[in-house]
């Protein structure tokens, strides 16, 4: 018994499917058309989130942990390093207050600048971020008064 192969013979559906060049087309341009409108409502945010992070520092972890040194003590640290070790003048010292006992950085990696008694603050503190720029004094800088 022999077996006979047509040579002109058309393959069956099943063997035949793919995507054709025009539906890929369309798929990498529904993609593209998404693609331009969601990333720029994406791209501002990151700066967004950490102006968040660096409001949410001042007056939330390193508020609290002056707060907690100044209920100690009855005075306010004069430097920040005061939080991690025990200063000849804080005789109800009971820190670290920092965990872990390390200097906090701004979002940006800049230190954080603490003034006391402060110049907008004088009864207290200044605590602030210099902002994505660095640099002191500038318009983007966070700080713990009113602006």
């Amino acid at each position: 018994m022999k077996i006979r192969i047509e040579k002109n013979s058309v393959p069956t559906n099943k063997f035949r499917r793919a995507f054709t060049l025009v539906e890929i087309m369309l798929v990498v341009i529904i993609i593209g058309i998404l693609a331009a409108l969601v990333i720029p409502k994406i791209a501002g945010k990151s700066e967004q989130a950490r102006e968040t992070a660096a409001h949410a520092d001042i007056y939330g972890g390193i508020k609290t942990t002056l707060d907690s040194y100044e209920e100690d003590n009855g005075f306010y640290p004069k430097s920040l390093q005061d939080l991690i070790t025990k200063p000849a003048n804080a005789p109800n010292w009971h820190g670290p207050y920092l965990d872990p006992p390390v200097l906090p950085v701004d979002p940006w990696g800049h230190p954080y600048i603490y003034v006391c008694p402060g110049k907008h603050n004088p009864t207290t503190y200044d605590l602030y971020s210099l902002g994505p720029s660095g640099k002191d004094g500038n318009d983007d800088n966070i700080g713990n008064w009113a602006n």
